[in-house]
Order: structure tokens, then sequence, then C-alpha cells
């Protein structure tokens, strides 16, 4: 178990997709380019076999923000996206509505 003190560090944030790409070394994951409010991140993502590119431009997520950089097969991900996987695949986490981006996810 992690304490709430633990889960407080976590900082979430929404941010809107602007680009998707195929990550160049790996066929399950893209290289995304995300705003989380005036900030453009990098992040990697495990999620090529469950949706199309040009559908995720555009998409709200849940970020977090805060998540030391990472090397995933040669490329930086400066941060993670939410998403719940279940024996049917995985599904992203995005507002139900469009919020603006940067928004705190508490």
């Amino acid at each position: 178990m992690i304490t709430y003190e633990d889960f407080r560090k976590a900082e979430l944030k929404i941010a809107t997709i602007k680009t998707a790409a195929p990550h160049p070394q790996a066929d399950r994951l893209y290289v995304l380019t995300v705003d989380a409010g005036g900030t453009i991140k990098q992040i990697v993502a495990g999620i090529r076999l469950f949706y199309e590119a040009e559908k995720l431009v555009g998409r709200q997520v849940v970020l977090v923000d805060n998540l030391e950089p990472a090397v995933i097969r040669g490329v930086e991900s400066q941060g993670m996206l939410l998403a719940a996987s279940d024996d049917t695949g995985v599904s992203v986490l995005s507002p139900d509505r469009t919020v603006k981006e940067g928004s705190v996810v508490k």
C-alpha cells in the first residue's frame, strides 16, 4: 500500500494530444506530443494496437506530469498517460467534457 501523502506526489493533469507517430523501434508504441497547459511534452505510450494515430490527435488524456523522464526503446518519454486495461483491450482515460489543458485531476 501507498500512503495518501505518497499518492499526492503524483501530478495528474489534463493534456491534449497534438501529434501521434509510430515509435521507430517498437510496433506496440506511439510517440505522442501533448500540451499540458502551455508545456509541450513527448511521451511514449503502449496503445498502438488499440488506437489509430489520427484518432488520437485532439483527444484529451490524463497525464502523469511529474514522472521522471525515461528512455523507452531509444526515445525519451517525459510523462505517462493513464489507461485502463482488461481482457478486451486498453482504454485511455479522458475527461467526459473538454477542459482547459493543464487542469489538475483531483
